[in-house]
């Protein structure tokens, strides 16, 4: 086996979450909504992933910790899904990414580790980031939400929700690995379809749209990619060093920005770039912090 094939399953992984903003784009284009798609792929892959490994299902009822495993999962990727089909894809990305943030504070509450002086760090560069890119430069304090609209919220609870499936992961090491995988896949398939649902009956959604080739073909494609980026994921991450799978994982933030610039879905901005060295080089002080 080839020594780099670990580290380019982490790449691929990456490179899937870093450019889903397109397909969402698309079938949103074509009047499917990110929660109907989002539960339409997890329910594809959740029924494959129980009729192929049928104890997966009894390991996730029998342990409770994975149904908040799910619930934060499924939160997390309706929030980020929405976020990306419906706003600016570097914005949505840049402010999803302040999950180390949101994770020491979490880890401090929950876990009872107590922030240390990098932490502290981390959370100044973090929050100052977001400052700079969602509020418009020379807003006055009457203003100062003016730039911020639904994908900016989402993407910044959707970032809070992972920070929390990282926190339920670790407390939840003792399960069985494929039970925690589809109860993510659950987690993902229910929330989407609650979303949906109740969207759909307060007139804030449209109804699934006839089916074409274009959301169809995007649906599927997600859904394989999904299932093999997730399969990459488990294989690369157990065997490289969780500090140098946190940095290659951040390559997702440059799949997305050089994706959407190229594709013209941004504008790259001064103050856009700053407010994201801020909020990556607190990602990275996590990397940092992880491998000393």
């Amino acid at each position: 086996m080839p020594s780099a094939l670990p580290y380019l399953c982490l790449l691929f992984n990456a490179m899937v979450w870093g450019l889903a903003w397109w397909p969402f784009q698309t079938m949103h284009g074509q009047g499917l909504v990110a929660p109907w798609a989002t539960s339409m792929i997890y329910g594809l892959l959740s029924l494959v992933t129980v009729l192929c490994i049928r104890s997966s299902w009894q390991g996730f009822t029998a342990h409770r910790v994975l149904w908040l495993l799910a619930l934060s999962s499924g939160l997390t990727n309706v929030s980020f899904n929405m976020a990306a089909s419906t706003g600016d894809v570097v914005r949505v990305i840049l402010l999803f990414y302040l999950m180390p943030a949101w994770t020491v504070l979490l880890a401090w509450r929950f876990l009872g580790e107590r922030p240390t002086a990098a932490g502290l760090l981390r959370l100044v560069l973090a929050f100052s980031g977001m400052a700079l890119v969602i509020v418009p430069q020379g807003a006055t304090w009457q203003s100062l939400t003016a730039g911020i609209g639904l994908p900016e919220y989402l993407a910044i609870f959707g970032g809070f929700c992972f920070a929390c499936t990282n926190v339920i992961l670790r407390r939840s090491f003792h399960t069985p690995s494929m039970s925690r995988v589809l109860a993510m896949f659950v987690g993902c398939m229910v929330v989407g379809l609650i979303t949906a649902g109740t969207g759909y009956g307060l007139g804030q959604f449209p109804a699934i749209p006839a089916p074409n080739a274009v959301w169809i073909s995007c649906l599927l494609g997600m859904a394989v990619l999904v299932a093999v980026g997730s399969w990459a994921l488990q294989f690369g991450a157990a065997r490289v060093p969780t500090s140098t799978t946190s940095l290659i994982m951040l390559s997702e933030v440059l799949f997305a920005s050089c994706s959407a610039w190229l594709l013209g879905a941004t504008q790259l901005t001064p103050r856009m770039l700053l407010g994201g060295v801020f909020i990556i080089g607190g990602a990275l002080l996590a990397v940092l912090q992880k491998q000393r």
